[in-house]
């Protein structure tokens, strides 16, 4: 199950791309002001295939894997989990559903994202996880009411509604998410925090160097992603399917 867990997350460049240098907020913005640049980093592209390491941890189990994550934009992302080259687990993620299946314990999992969203602490959608990884805000930003401050150097916007608190961190120059903190009260309290502690700049776009998660329901889950080359606007396939005689497992 953790297996299957780890893969829900996860012009061209061959290297890994030189840090974008950041910069420090200046005098305090309006949160209009601060979400309009936020959204003026495009990401200008039609497919993406990110080569990446993962490190995971929970209460029970540490793994430090490799993955391959491919994007064709709007539509479908494919997280390939290999250790020593081998693939260990693969997912597939569209808009209608969430699909993966993992070789340890010969399971597969197909159905909507409750999984996802229970597992990392927030009610998640396909353009989430996209964002996610791509180093946009989880939510649009557009659709809620924030309140804008300068706090250690970072601009941050604070709202709240539906009982779900809404945290997020740009810095100064490109106004690039460096955090975001997702926290829902209630008898289902859960918490999601994601950093970006460092970019790199593409022709094609600015995407995140590395990406650190920590979930928080019931037991604490620790996700830190290093992203090792990126190529942009191949032509490249989404190969999956669940090998004959795997085990279906259910939501709870």
């Amino acid at each position: 199950m953790v297996m299957g867990l780890i893969v829900l997350l996860a012009v061209s460049c061959k290297t890994k791309q030189a840090v974008l240098s950041e910069g420090a907020a200046g005098s305090i913005k309006a949160a209009k002001e601060i979400i309009k640049e936020h959204y003026k980093n495009e990401k200008d592209f039609s497919t993406l295939y990110i080569r990446a390491s993962v490190k995971y941890d929970d209460p029970h189990t540490g793994q430090r894997l490799s993955a391959d994550i491919r994007i064709k934009k709007d539509e479908k992302i494919l997280v390939s989990v290999k250790f020593l080259g081998i693939t260990m687990a693969k997912a597939l993620i569209t808009p209608d559903e969430v699909s993966y299946y993992e070789k340890i314990n010969g399971t597969y999992f197909q159905g909507d994202y409750g999984m996802l969203s229970q597992w990392l602490g927030a009610e998640l959608d396909y353009n989430k996880v996209q964002n996610m990884l791509i180093g946009k805000a989880l939510y649009n930003l557009k659709d809620d009411v924030y309140t804008a401050q300068v706090e250690n150097s970072l601009y941050k916007l604070q709202g709240n509604g539906n009982g779900i608190s809404k945290t997020f961190f740009f810095e100064g120059s490109n106004y690039l998410l460096k955090r975001e903190i997702i926290v829902q009260g209630g008898i289902d309290a859960r918490r999601l925090d994601i950093k970006y502690p460092e970019h790199s700049e593409y022709e094609k776009a600015i995407l995140p160097g590395s990406i650190n998660i920590e979930a928080e329901q019931k037991d604490k889950v620790t996700i830190n992603i290093d992203y090792n080359t990126v190529t942009f606007d191949e032509d490249f396939s989404f190969p999956y399917s669940v090998p004959a005689g795997y085990e279906q497992v259910f939501l709870n």
